[in-house]
């Protein structure tokens, strides 16, 4: 917790030092980047600025009280109870500000939903779990762009990439990582048997420019022609993209839009945020004593929903938090699942760390 904050303390500092390079300001761009960067880190650094000073306070505040002169003594004996009591205020803020770890404060992610077992009806199961992401983010002011999809002829998604920016937006959407399970009556099942189908979630922050930079010596660039449900050609012209990351492996393909520059320039956005997780999941991996998340990885083979449809129940499996309101969650009410899974991660936070040195 206390690297986690001088790392950040840190990052903003440097930060600060590079908005008054003559190479940052005389590039509009990097400017920009910088600046979001900074902004994003500016509560939770000055915070903890102020929490360290609080700290200091408190230590030259006790070694008075245990000094020889009696009018200091009885000033700091008066003062310390409200040095330790704004400390204790200002740690639980910052516990607020972390959980979730070291994205907690991303206003950009990107969410990849995929359907998993279960055929066309999970294709439809990662149609409405996009639904309900969509109709919660627009409850939360939230932008959604689709950077790329394989629809299905039924109307479903073999998976759908999104884009989503707003405040708090990674803070809350993290938990959605992981597999997600359906229990309903398929609209192709005849006989009303009810099926179990499933999809899988990824949330990934998205870094900026001034994080991770990737050349086009880093990637191999494939382009081809764009394809729609059944494999019919939607146009003729190679628009959609495919890279391959040469270090990693990962393949990332667009072709939502008809130009092939656009299409290149989602991808990029999307390989990016995927390169970058790569190497956080390898950082978490290094500090085997880094406290995990409740939710776990974020794997996608770890279950952590179920939906079931006959009974309007929504379960979360790794809290054990059950709500008869499934209709009121897939149509973008979300909260009362978000506010008790981050109410549990904030309780295992003040478990595992208190406000003294």
């Amino acid at each position: 917790m206390r690297d986690l904050l001088e790392e950040k303390l840190a990052r903003f500092v440097h930060l600060e030092q590079q908005m008054s390079e003559p190479e940052v300001m005389a590039s509009s761009h990097l400017m920009a980047a910088v600046a979001r960067e900074h902004g994003s880190l500016a509560r939770l650094a000055t915070k903890y600025r102020r929490f360290k000073e609080l700290n200091t306070e408190i230590a030259e505040t006790r070694e008075m009280i245990d000094g020889q002169d009696p009018d200091m003594r009885e000033l700091a004996e008066q003062e310390l109870p409200t040095l330790i009591e704004d400390r204790e205020k200002l740690w639980n803020e910052l516990l607020e500000l972390t959980l979730g770890g070291a994205d907690a404060n991303r206003t950009r992610c990107v969410m990849e939903i995929r359907a998993g077992t279960g055929g066309d009806e999970a294709a439809l199961f990662a149609r409405d779990l996009y639904e309900m992401y969509k109709h919660h983010s627009e409850a939360k002011r939230w932008k959604v762009e689709v950077l790329d999809h394989s629809p299905t002829e039924l109307g479903g998604f073999k998976d759908i990439t999104l884009a989503l920016e707003g405040e708090g937006i990674y803070r809350e959407l993290q938990y959605e990582s992981g597999g997600h399970r359906v229990q309903r009556v398929p609209q192709t099942e005849t006989q009303g048997r009810i099926h179990t189908s499933a999809a899988t979630v990824a949330v990934m922050p998205e870094p900026e420019d001034v994080e991770i930079t990737i050349t086009p010596e880093d990637y191999r660039l494939d382009k081809f022609c764009a394809s729609g449900p059944g494999g019919q050609h939607v146009n003729k012209t190679e628009s959609a993209v495919r890279l391959t990351h040469h270090e990693t492996g990962i393949v990332v393909q667009c072709q939502d839009e008809k130009s092939q520059h656009k299409n290149l320039a989602k991808a990029l956005r999307v390989l990016k945020t995927r390169v970058y997780e790569a190497k956080r999941e390898e950082e978490d991996k290094k500090r085997a004593d880094e406290r995990k998340t409740l939710v776990g990885s974020g794997d996608r083979s770890q279950r952590i929903r179920t939906y079931n449809y006959p009974d309007n129940r929504i379960t979360d499996h790794r809290i054990g938090l059950t709500l008869y309101k499934l209709d009121q969650v897939l149509a973008g009410n979300m909260q009362p699942v978000t506010d008790a899974l981050i109410d549990y991660d904030r309780q295992q936070l003040r478990d595992a760390f208190g406000a003294d040195e």
